[in-house]
């Protein structure tokens, strides 16, 4: 990249993109397609990987590949999970793609080697690890054949393409590329510690199931402001049991065995001044309420409602917190006075048998203030309505 095209880029980080495309340059020394990607991903980065934005010399990728890497917060928490194994050393990412995963990964260890395919991501990463990770080896080849020829390592990343030849995504294990079920046991054994990074929208149950259950030491499902973005499974050869599974949604976690806990209906029914919970996206996508019950001593609604409450307000419930202020049916005359001094709310239904909009017209209530509304029907089948102010 020459100077031109660098001092086009540094003059015009802040532009409006299509603004910028649509104007052009006159500087025919100017590379615009390159300035105009650099700036994209620069503004990417700004949100996404904020640190990396901070540095001068940085390259970006195109969107696509912009828009599929780990965001900072995630990489950082793969980092942390590589922190807490004693006396790591030997790093290998089989699939580095942008790298940021690896170049946070990769300061919790004494060597590690990025490994990308792609020509022409390889050059722009292996460029940026000279000034993220300037120890890294860097490989331009494929991950399966480095595989085949690795020495012993203490851990193998992994991050498998999720999007078929046609460019649509795939979820299944089977479906990625490379297949890991296909290298799984020559995986187990090259490294200590195998870390797959798989859809968030995968069934972790059937994800461990595939994998083999006797392999499997930890279940990560990663969310980052209540989304869920990642689902991280850590394997060994031979883990202790039983394993872990951590929901994680921004700084908090829960953790928990997977166990044979049975959740009772209960026979809770919220009142004004009780307490209701919402879990987080991590806790959903576990589907660990009987868990939940236990650890925080709370009562789930009903069977499939996924709503919480107690008479004791509970600071470190892993999910939104509610103070009850009224529970009604949907009896006419009992809605008009529960809702009398209402005219907007945050409304949500959870195993009701109205829509949201549907439930909104009815209610003839506009969008936002301060007061939610939760539709739900409890463990007898009563239908109703708990209206509450956050926490």
């Amino acid at each position: 990249m020459n100077d031109n095209t660098r001092n086009f880029i540094e003059q015009n980080l802040d532009a409006d993109i299509r603004q910028l495309a649509l104007k052009g340059c006159r500087d025919k020394d100017v590379d615009l397609d390159a300035a105009i990607r650099q700036i994209a991903g620069r503004q990417t980065a700004r949100r996404k990987l904020p640190s990396w934005a901070a540095l001068d010399g940085i390259l970006y990728p195109p969107h696509l590949n912009m828009e599929q890497c780990s965001s900072e917060q995630t990489a950082r928490y793969k980092a942390r999970i590589c922190s807490s194994y004693p006396s790591p050393k030997t790093l290998v990412d089989l699939t580095g793609g942008f790298g940021v995963d690896f170049a946070f990964m990769s300061e919790a260890f004494d060597e590690a080697t990025y490994v990308e395919r792609n020509s022409e991501l390889f050059a722009i990463s292996s460029a940026n690890m000279k000034i993220l990770a300037p120890k890294a080896k860097c490989l331009n080849e494929d991950g399966l054949e480095v595989l085949h020829r690795l020495n012993h390592v203490s851990m193998i990343f992994m991050d498998p393409a999720r999007r078929d030849n046609h460019g649509a995504r795939t979820y299944g294990i089977s479906d990625c590329t490379p297949n890991v079920l296909e290298i799984k046991d020559e995986l187990l054994q090259k490294a200590d510690v195998v870390m797959l990074k798989l859809s968030p929208m995968l069934d972790w149950h059937k994800a461990i199931s595939d994998l083999g259950e006797q392999y499997i030491k930890e279940v990560h499902i990663v969310s980052v402001q209540n989304e869920c973005k990642e689902l991280l499974i850590i394997m060994q050869q031979q883990p202790a049991k039983p394993f872990t599974v951590y929901c994680v949604n921004d700084d908090a976690v829960f953790s928990y065995h997977p166990s044979s806990l049975i959740l009772h209906p209960s026979s809770f029914i919220p009142h004004p001044s009780s307490f209701l919970y919402e879990p987080n996206a991590s806790i959903m996508k576990a589907g660990c309420f009987a868990e939940i019950e236990q650890a925080f001593e709370v009562s789930q609604l009903a069977p499939n409602s996924h709503l919480f409450a107690s008479d004791q307000a509970i600071a470190d419930f892993p999910g939104r917190k509610f103070r009850v202020t009224a529970v009604t049916s949907m009896n006419k005359q009992e809605l008009k006075q529960a809702l009398k001094d209402i005219r907007q709310a945050n409304i949500a239904v959870r195993n009701f048998p109205m829509s949201v909009a549907d439930l909104r017209k009815r209610l003839k209530l506009s969008e936002g203030g301060n007061d939610y509304i939760f539709a739900t029907t409890l463990t007898e089948g009563k239908k109703v309505l708990i209206i509450c102010q956050h926490l």
